[in-house]
């Protein structure tokens, strides 16, 4: 439904809705979120549930798709990129990255706290994470490490992630070099350095990242922006080392 023209001035992109310039959002109606569907004591079963059901769902095409957001002390500058989710435990979410060169490895250094956003368009629903952010072990990254195929194992040693690609000067014979050149050098490196060799080890600034949640976030779409929310808060930890959650509806 079209909005009225509007004098946007300056403004490069307003009110957008989907494939229209501008135009009233659609409403949320594929869901309902009450306490009664939530599991009352674990937001870790009831994320497993909900990501469970997308998988099943076919309507959305990679449900461990979600956002690692980070932030620089002291200044409180926040970084944020896509990432796949890789495992789930009890103890919490784990993605994999470069921890060496990367941005999100400098923010992690001054300030451990992260969190992560999935978003499932398709099932009108939403997963906020926040939590502290730790290491897993080298021999637990290298057992996923292995899962992954070869050009990929070789990627990681290959890339200094984050690092400014300076072009190359000279004719390379493929046109003006724009700073790729010098990536392909240091996979050839990698390629070379690893030749017949079937098992690759871990890179030691590459590896598996764990967000120990603190907070978890259940979102459900609804009309008017009246949206379900629900929070499960980790309580201070008791004397027996039992972990307690509280469950609360948020307005949205």
């Amino acid at each position: 439904m079209a909005l009225h023209s509007a004098n946007v001035g300056d403004k490069l992109i307003f009110a957008p809705a989907g494939k229209e310039a501008h135009g009233q959002a659609e409403q949320f109606t594929r869901g309902v979120l009450t306490r009664s569907d939530l599991d009352p004591t674990s937001p870790i079963r009831q994320f497993h549930k909900w990501f469970a059901a997308a998988q099943r769902s076919g309507l959305v095409a990679h449900p461990e798709t979600c956002c690692l957001a980070t932030a620089s002390l002291p200044s409180g500058r926040v970084s944020s990129r896509m990432v796949y989710l890789k495992e789930l435990d009890s103890l919490g979410f784990v993605i994999y990255s470069n921890f060496g060169t990367s941005k999100k490895a400098r923010d992690l250094a001054t300030n451990p706290w992260a969190s992560l956003t999935f978003w499932w368009e398709d099932l009108e629903r939403q997963v906020r994470v926040e939590g502290r952010a730790s290491r897993l072990t080298r021999e637990e990254s290298q057992e996923y490490f292995d899962t992954r195929v070869r050009g990929s194992r070789i990627g990681a040693w290959s890339s200094r992630q984050s690092q400014v690609l300076e072009p190359v000067g000279g004719d390379t014979g493929e046109g003006e070099d724009d700073g790729r050149k010098i990536l392909d050098e240091w996979v050839k490196e990698t390629e070379k350095r690893f030749e017949g060799e079937e098992h690759i080890p871990v890179p030691d600034f590459w590896g598996g990242l764990r967000i120990i949640p603190e907070s978890v976030e259940f979102w459900q779409g609804r009309q008017n922006r009246l949206h379900d929310r629900f929070v499960y808060d980790k309580k201070p930890s008791t004397e027996g080392g039992l972990e307690e959650w509280t469950l609360n509806r948020l307005s949205p």
